[in-house]
């Protein structure tokens, strides 16, 4: 599992049919700090998830093994989106409420 940071959104409208109807997010890995590095890449969203989220990602034959993506071409899918992360007793991260205006 890698930590990263939903940075982009992607649209394709023609793509493997087990990909129909799957979001598909633009990331860039992070350090266990929340700081992005690296080159992005696109991974399978099996939550909605959202620009500015931290999200947990698997890879290769595990990205495949989610209900979302069984069978699929897939190489990378969320499969969590983080709401708090705590290094050495330090909150470094803590997703903000979702708020209505």
């Amino acid at each position: 599992m890698l930590i990263a940071k939903v940075v982009g959104t992607t649209i394709s409208t023609v793509k493997d049919p087990a990909l129909e109807g799957r979001k598909l997010l633009i990331l860039r890995q992070t350090d266990e700090r929340g700081e992005v590095f690296g080159k992005p890449y696109v991974a399978v969203d099996t939550l909605d998830a959202g620009i500015g989220d931290l999200v947990l990602t698997a890879h290769g034959s595990s990205g495949r093994q989610t209900d979302l993506t069984r069978n699929s071409p897939v190489d990378a899918v969320i499969m969590a989106v983080i709401d708090h992360m705590v290094v050495e007793g330090e909150v470094v991260y803590r997703k903000e409420p979702w708020r209505v205006s």
